[in-house]
């Protein structure tokens, strides 16, 4: 038994002995593919899930305002209809939801071009005070297609695939991911420091070296690539963790694959973006600054168990724990629902 585990279970003994509760916070990353637009019937089918989890924090991707429409006011809407009450606030490509009073909100890193965005809001959660990140980074210059033999930026097919790291890593380098995560990292700098919670979810496009390791570089067409990706790496240098790999550390019993997943609601050709090419891979995550008195319990794939290989529906085999869709599901991608426990 892992040793994080091991502490949980004596944690909640302890607890129970002195007949408390663990005060809990969840947070759930979720991608939305256009809102919603592409899958019918998806946006009632993004309030049907976040309904269902009942998250204290939701971080979103890919929301866009169609048909000049807030799509802030009408999930906040679609969610009072289902008897559960969040908050919300105007966001462009990304966006957050709360369960509790949002105390102040702010854009991190703006839109520019579509190469992504950065937002937060402040509020208290069982007395503490919290600052939770959304991120919906730069898509373009997505260098670990190149690895699978399709252009970053066009997703046409290379004459080869591209495996030198240095070459990987200076043509990752030209998207706006890294700039994206440096305002972040400044920003929270100071969140940290005034004591408060923090946690930072999103959609990077852009893989994890704690995925891309020795034991990993002969799976999911890595071509024995073992790298460190840059913005994951920044974030562990600033002292940041990544939820599932906390709970999951071992990437081949626990891969986490979130993009692209199967939807039965969708001609499959509008998944696989590489369809010759086994393009999994975990790009939605969920981050937060340690502290003492907070862990990470549970972290759990939402979405289909089915994912897209080589351009088919594949259904994985790994040891992830997938809570599987109540109906409709309105996106290519897979959610990411963390559980913390924090200690008084």
């Amino acid at each position: 038994m892992n040793k994080l585990l091991v502490w949980v279970l004596l944690l909640f003994t302890a607890f129970d002995a002195l007949g408390k509760s663990p005060k809990e916070i969840s947070v759930f990353q979720f991608n939305i593919w256009q809102e919603g637009t592409v899958v019918d019937g998806g946006f009632e089918a993004i309030a049907d899930e976040i309904a269902r989890l009942k998250p204290d924090f939701v971080t979103l991707s890919e929301p866009r305002n169609y048909h000049d429409t807030r799509f802030c006011d009408r999930i906040v809407d679609a969610l009072a209809k289902r008897g559960e009450k969040y908050y919300s606030f105007y966001s462009y490509d990304s966006g957050l939801l709360s369960r509790h009073a949002i105390t102040d909100s702010s854009t991190v890193y703006p839109i520019h071009g579509d190469h992504g965005t950065v937002y937060k809001l402040r509020s208290n959660v069982h007395g503490r005070p919290v600052t939770v990140y959304t991120g919906h980074l730069d898509y373009q210059n997505d260098t670990y297609y190149e690895v699978r033999g399709y252009d970053g930026n066009t997703w046409k097919r290379m004459p080869e695939p591209l495996t030198n790291v240095d070459s990987i890593i200076s043509r990752n380098n030209k998207s706006f991911r890294d700039e994206e995560i440096k305002a972040f990292i400044d920003d929270a700098a100071k969140e940290v420091a005034a004591g408060r919670i923090v946690f930072f979810g999103g959609d990077f496009n852009e893989p994890s070296g704690l995925d891309w390791t020795e034991a990993t570089r002969d799976m999911a067409d890595h071509h024995g690539v073992v790298i460190d990706w840059p913005c994951t790496a920044l974030l562990r240098d600033a002292g940041y963790m990544d939820a599932y790999r906390i709970v999951h550390p071992d990437p081949v019993t626990h891969p986490g694959y979130t993009y692209p997943s199967y939807n039965p609601h969708v001609n499959i050709s509008k998944l696989s973006w590489a369809p010759e090419a086994d393009e999994r891979d975990r790009i939605d995550y969920l981050f937060y600054y340690p502290r003492r008195d907070m862990h990470p319990v549970e972290a759990v794939i939402v979405g289909p168990k089915e994912s897209m290989k080589r351009g088919k529906r594949y259904e994985e085999q790994t040891s992830d724990t997938f809570i599987e869709p109540l109906g409709v599901w309105p996106t290519d991608h897979k959610g990411v629902f963390v559980k913390f426990i924090l200690k008084d």
